[in-house]
């Protein structure tokens, strides 16, 4: 979704038809989440135990009671299991290497006798469900089908959908649970497509909840092309006859439009996973021929005797008083969680449970707590969970005793309310991050500080403003002065800009400084040129497609240091706080779906402090910046010998077939002109994917002092306008912010390259010390002298649905 902010930098290289931009990887935002969690603690552990029981864990050589298992029933360490699996390993080794299109081992066909038996449906084993998917959705899934993925469907199934794309089978994503949605989409491809398979869990592993089974069945009996396809493995053997899961719980026997994946691990107590498949023909072509199923190793002899052994005992009356126990351990937790103000997102009668807490701040202190206390629990946090939504997963097994969970009981109630207040926030504030309460202002406990919040540039003095960013960016005082005249007043929303000015003050002086603006964006800004292409066919029918309000520091159009600190105060803990806290309050007020904190250094002072409260690190896009470190007329002695090469044959070589102009004003024409020219490189450049800017904010700038133009036109036709570069004066420092070419002539008069070049020659003419080059392009800026700067920016979404149904596409 929103990734981050730029400064709109429009631009072509060469030839090319796109911005060369650096885009965020999402795997390197997850690793630092991830690290993070690691670094306090909390994840990649090792258990030390000698051995395992089921009711106790062992972390540096702590005892702790185990409330994070899978192991619902406990089986894992039933000495039936633990023998069978002996046995198998002593009759048949340790492993049987071959592929099951070949040959299964001996053990493999009674395993598939007894699993049809429980489902009375053909099976298939697989080694788990993430290779089971794999297997068996590219072949289930026609090229002719589509499909609908729940937001919250299992990352195993997500991730075997996104290979039908390469065969351009439609992938969609709706909301989770959301039936509308469904409908909608549903309506829309039930003309293109032959089946549309929905994928979803049959119970949830972070909420615990279920799909919405008899609604999805009428939508079944409404539209005959709507098949399901469900990861029911955290369903399984708690629940339904003979432990077949919540699946066949409601269904009682599989229809054969539906799909059921089931699981041989976690409740059923041995190791694989296995598929119920209805559908006799689909079945044959599954097992013939799914990927991983052709070309991996089967079981290993000891996870399919242990299976056969959890198999006989689900097959008997055993698994009822089995189930039985285990339903009365949850429902004595949720009696006890009825008593209290703890946080359960979700009740219902399964083994999961997830406690609330919004930020991850929260969630840590909590589960570092509980540690410390004597009890094992699961961190649950971004990716599993959108950062805000951080929680604490805790599972019921057969193995925890009421007493087991009274005491954890206790623990929480008394170590929650302290981790909502040692972490700054409130029951309150969590309760509406999860959407169970409608925000309401935030009760900022202000301290020392004094919040000043402002909806103009006009509320500040030009020195207190300018003597804070003068000389950075575009957003001096008379800069914000230009875009609060330019983006208001305007005929489409996009383009009309909330401006909030936030100071705070201690004893009366200023000790921090910033400006936000609340805008429309489109979601895909900044995710790859192939997502736009897509998202934006999709736009030509309608228009507000996957966009979103967002509160961003800084605007669309600006780009730098958008946070004055004073240095006394640059490690405050108190001021980030407050000063977050009240960036809060402007987001609920203006219903915006997203906060965005830009133009960081990587050693920020603040960078933990704001991960901490629920913001995702992203890494901006590198941007460039030039040192006007030469004599006038001795620009290449800062060039490297190939760069010289450069310079000569792709730039100067061009010079005499094009005069490029200096302008304080264009002329009416020319602006028109101008503003076309800049709306062909936008629509060329869907690495930067924004709405057009106003027509009114040329027409400001044009008037602007502070405004200057290098234009070129066509040596054939003075009237023609073919390119523009737009460059603002701030201080000491010269900022090309946009730029505008004819494509026709891009490659033929070196059109980008000229105008970069005459734009540094500019800037050391008029006795600038530096050039902002922004975004975009950086290798030819790079080849130009301009030197990398790298930042972060900071983002809170209200959900992950937006930006995960755009990678879905």
């Amino acid at each position: 979704m929103l990734t981050f902010i730029r400064r709109t930098w429009f631009t072509l290289t060469g030839s090319s038809t796109m911005a060369k931009i650096k885009h965020n990887n999402p795997l390197d935002t997850i690793d630092e989440i991830i690290q993070d969690a690691t670094d306090e603690g909390l994840l990649h552990l090792h258990a030390d135990d000698k051995e395992f029981e089921g009711r106790y864990i062992s972390l540096k050589g702590r005892k702790l009671l185990q409330f994070g298992t899978t192991s619902y029933l406990g089986l894992g360490h039933d000495p039936r299991l633990k023998q069978a699996a002996i046995e198998a390993i002593k009759n048949y080794g340790t492993q049987f290497p071959l592929s099951k299109t070949y040959i299964s081992h001996p053990l493999y066909s009674q395993l598939e006798t007894l699993i049809e038996e429980i489902y009375k449906a053909p099976i298939i084993i697989t080694k788990n469900s993430t290779l089971g998917h794999l297997a068996v959705i590219p072949t289930a899934v026609r090229d002719n089908d589509a499909i609908i993925l729940d937001h919250q469907v299992h990352w195993s199934v997500q991730n075997a959908a996104q290979i039908l794309k390469t065969r351009d089978v439609p992938v969609r994503m709706i909301r989770h649970n959301d039936l509308n949605m469904l409908e909608h989409q549903i309506k829309c491809l039930k003309d293109k497509v032959n089946k549309i398979w929905y994928m979803a869990d049959g119970v949830y592993s972070m909420y615990g909840d279920y799909a919405p089974f008899e609604a999805l069945d009428e939508l079944c009996t409404k539209y005959p092309q709507l098949h399901l396809y469900y990861d029911d493995v955290h369903g399984m053997g708690w629940k339904g006859p003979h432990g077949g899961g919540a699946i066949l719980d409601h269904y009682k026997e599989i229809p054969d439009h539906i799909l059921v994946f089931g699981t041989l691990s976690k409740t059923f107590g041995a190791s694989g996973a296995v598929l119920i498949c209805p559908d006799k023909e689909l079945h044959r072509k599954i097992k013939n021929y799914g990927g991983p199923l052709t070309f991996s190793a089967q079981l290993e002899p000891a996870s399919v005797g242990a299976a056969i052994a959890a198999a006989k005992i689900h097959l008997s009356d055993e698994i009822y008083t089995r189930q039985f126990q285990l339903q009365e351990r949850i429902q004595y937790f949720n009696k006890l969680l009825k008593t209290s103000d703890l946080l359960l997102v979700h009740s219902n009668d399964s083994p999961v449970f997830f406690i609330g807490t919004g930020t991850p701040a929260t969630g840590y202190y909590l589960v570092r707590k509980l540690m410390q206390h004597g009890f094992f629990v699961n961190l649950g946090l971004y990716p599993a969970v959108p950062v805000k939504n951080t929680g604490v997963r805790i599972t019921i097994s057969s193995k925890n005793k009421k007493k087991d969970i009274l005491r954890l009981f206790t623990a929480l109630e008394s170590i929650y309310p302290e981790a909502i207040e040692k972490t700054g926030t409130s029951l309150g504030a969590v309760k509406s991050a999860f959407g169970l309460k409608k925000s309401g202002e935030r009760v900022v406990k202000t301290g020392n500080f004094k919040v000043e919040l402002f909806r103009s540039i006009d509320k500040i003095s030009e020195s207190e403003w300018d003597g804070r960013f003068k000389g950075n960016g575009i957003f001096d005082y008379n800069g914000v002065r230009l875009l609060e005249d330019s983006f208001k007043g305007n005929p489409k929303p996009e383009e009309n800009w909330d401006f909030y000015y936030i100071r705070l003050l201690d004893n009366n002086k200023p000790v921090l400084l910033s400006f936000f603006t609340g805008v429309l964006w489109k979601n895909d800004m900044l995710l790859p040129e192939y997502v736009s292409q897509k998202v934006e066919r999709i736009r030509a029918e309608d228009y507000y497609y996957q966009t979103s309000r967002v509160l961003c520091m800084g605007s669309l159009v600006s780009e730098g240091d958008h946070l004055w600190v004073d240095r006394e105060y640059s490690g405050s803990e108190k001021l980030l706080e407050v000063f977050l806290k009240t960036v809060e309050n402007i987001k609920d007020k203006i219903q915006a779906e997203a906060i965005v904190l830009r133009d960081f250094d990587h050693d920020s002072n603040f960078e933990a402090l704001i991960k901490k409260s629920g913001y995702i690190p992203m890494e901006m896009p590198d941007s460039c910046i030039h040192k006007l470190h030469w004599e006038k007329d001795d620009f290449k002695s800062i060039l490297s010998k190939r760069n010289r090469r450069h310079l000569k044959n792709d730039i100067l070589k061009y010079q005499d077939l094009i005069k490029i102009k200096h302008a304080e004003v264009l002329t009416p024409i020319d602006l028109e002109q101008a503003y076309k020219l800049y709306q062909q490189v936008k629509d060329q450049n869907l690495a930067l994917n924004t709405f057009y800017y106003p027509y009114k904010f040329f027409e400001t700038l044009n008037t602007n002092k502070n405004w200057e133009f290098l234009v070129v036109y066509h040596p054939a036709n003075v009237d023609e306008l073919i390119g523009v570069m737009f460059n603002y004066r701030n201080g000491n420092t010269y900022i090309p912010a946009l730029v505008g070419l004819n494509y026709r002539f891009n490659q033929e008069f070196a059109l980008y390259r000229q105008l970069l070049f005459a734009t540094l020659k500019a800037a050391k003419t008029g006795g600038f010390e530096k050039v902002e080059l922004g975004f975009s392009a950086n290798f030819e800026k790079q080849k130009l002298g301009a030197e990398l700067n790298h930042k972060l920016a900071f983002i809170q979404m209200d959900d992950n649905y937006k930006m995960e149904a755009l990678q879905a596409l």
